[in-house]
């Protein structure tokens, strides 16, 4: 077994729509850092899923529910530091506002 430190997310803008942002190819993953940071002049909300292969965005895997960001915040995602996806499992994001919110995912792979 082999462990991997790397950015799961590349920073990027979040998308308004549910989008998927990291799948777990053929390995376990382990989120040590999820930023989210608000660049623009008003609030948004933002949301996270965690899905299991197979499944999609839903109730059951919601763990971070349209969280408000105020402007110029940088929220460090508490409810997934140290939350693990199984092999081909995701991480699915949706902003409640397009062009607002900056987000940044670091983690371990683990390869066995």
């Amino acid at each position: 077994m082999s462990v991997l430190v790397k950015v799961l997310i590349p920073s990027k803008v979040a998308e308004n729509t549910q989008t998927t942002q990291y799948t777990a190819i053929n390995c376990k993953a382990i989120i040590d850092k999820f930023t989210v940071t608000n660049t623009s002049g008003s609030n948004a909300t933002f949301s996270v899923n965690l899905v299991t292969s197979g499944g999609s965005a839903g109730t059951a895997n919601l763990i971070l529910d349209t969280r408000s960001i105020a402007p110029n915040e940088t929220y460090t995602c508490p409810e997934l530091v140290g939350q693990s996806l199984e092999a081909d499992g995701f991480i699915s994001t949706i902003a409640g506002t397009a062009s607002a919110l900056t987000i940044r995912c670091s983690g371990r792979e683990i390869l066995s």
